[in-house]
């Protein structure tokens, strides 16, 4: 009977993201853990691996296909309203313990996601864009999983979008090294990241470092990368105003222009201790956001409950120019060169050319494809 490495390693090609070491070693530089992995070992990801002095990188495989709205990334200002074809692998490099995607994420890393071997479909790059055409996608995106340590094989499938004239996005808990956002840069549109808290000992609970997650959102916006930051707002772990300031002021520092989107916390995996996110915790986040002088604040995951935080407004006039209900747009005023319709302001963000094709008024529920 074959375990999950073992039909998992079949699914590999040899990587680009690494350097020979000496004694046969290799040191990835997929994620900013640049694990040194000696022959025959994994690294941290457990999904690459060390065989024979060759870095063996995940390849030819999905875990998960599935059409999407783009504002279930989430993106505000990258081509709302397109359909997004999204796709993952499976393994990660954190191990949070309030992951919501647990089951494809700690593939290889916890026993209870053994069974998401069951998932994995063999399919090839160009047959990516086949299927995104089928959907009427315009926008090709890795997630689910880690994207990060799965960049190859993503790259692969980039090339294939972009010869398609499709963008493509990363949604990525930041956790890489300049090379690979280097190695992404050409074939990458816009870039989602978690900042999952600002306090250095949680993210050493989560298997990571914070000052590195900092140091790729600055990079990505420094690659001129469309850049969006998430950070999920959970009580007792990340919810302070006082760490909810420094979040938003760190960004802010960047650019005012960086959306951050304060969302909801569920109780999933191992985090079953605690209450949901109400919506009231996310408007005092969202207020702290727009106070620490960020213009375009959203509160996600409790449609119709957080009020003006799931619209876009103009940061000159403050008018509406986006109108949001969830996954739905009500309202579209962003003309085909990126300006507010109403003071002919430019509005930051990478905006449909035409318009009149923004779908409005449609339910977005996503669309598993297998």
């Amino acid at each position: 009977m074959s375990t999950i490495g073992n039909v998992l390693d079949r699914l590999t090609k040899t990587g680009e993201l690494y350097t020979r070491e000496a004694d046969g070693a290799v040191r990835c530089f997929a994620c900013a853990h640049r694990c040194l992995i000696r022959p025959g070992r994994r690294g941290i990801c457990q999904v690459r691996f060390n065989q024979a002095g060759e870095l063996r990188v995940p390849w030819g495989y999905v875990a998960a296909l599935q059409a999407d709205p783009i504002e279930k990334k989430p993106f505000a200002h990258f081509l709302p309203g397109a359909t997004a074809l999204t796709f993952g692998m499976l393994g990660c490099d954190f191990h949070c313990s309030f992951c919501q995607n647990w089951f494809s994420s700690q593939a290889m890393r916890d026993p209870a996601s053994d069974e998401a071997v069951g998932l994995v479909r063999r399919i090839q790059p160009e047959q990516m864009v086949d299927v995104a055409r089928q959907v009427g996608a315009q926008v090709v995106v890795s997630s689910y999983n880690e994207p990060l340590i799965t960049s190859e094989w993503a790259v692969a499938i980039f090339q294939q979008a972009k010869a398609a004239a499709l963008k493509c996005a990363y949604v990525s808990n930041g956790n890489a090294t300049p090379e690979v956002l280097a190695y992404l840069r050409p074939y990458l549109d816009a870039y989602k990241v978690d900042l999952k808290s600002m306090q250095d000992s949680n993210y050493r609970r989560l298997g990571g470092v914070l000052k590195n997650v900092l140091d790729t959102i600055q990079k990505a916006y420094e690659l001129g990368l469309w850049l969006e930051v998430v950070t999920l707002v959970i009580p007792g772990f990340n919810d302070s105003n006082a760490e909810l300031w420094e979040a938003a002021r760190f960004l802010a520092g960047i650019s005012p222009d960086i959306p951050w989107h304060v969302t909801a916390f569920h109780s999933d995996y191992k985090m079953l201790d605690r209450d949901h996110t109400d919506a009231r915790m996310l408007q005092r986040a969202a207020d702290i956001g727009r106070e620490a002088g960020l213009h375009f604040v959203y509160a996600g995951n409790l449609p119709g409950r957080v009020g003006e935080y799931e619209d876009t407004f103009c940061p000159s006039c403050n008018r509406p120019v986006v109108r949001r209900r969830g996954y739905t747009l009500s309202a579209y005023h962003i003309t085909g060169d990126g300006r507010c319709e109403f003071c002919g302001v430019k509005v930051a963000g990478l905006w449909p050319e035409n318009p009149t094709q923004v779908n409005l008024n449609q339910f977005g529920f996503p669309r598993p494809l297998w």
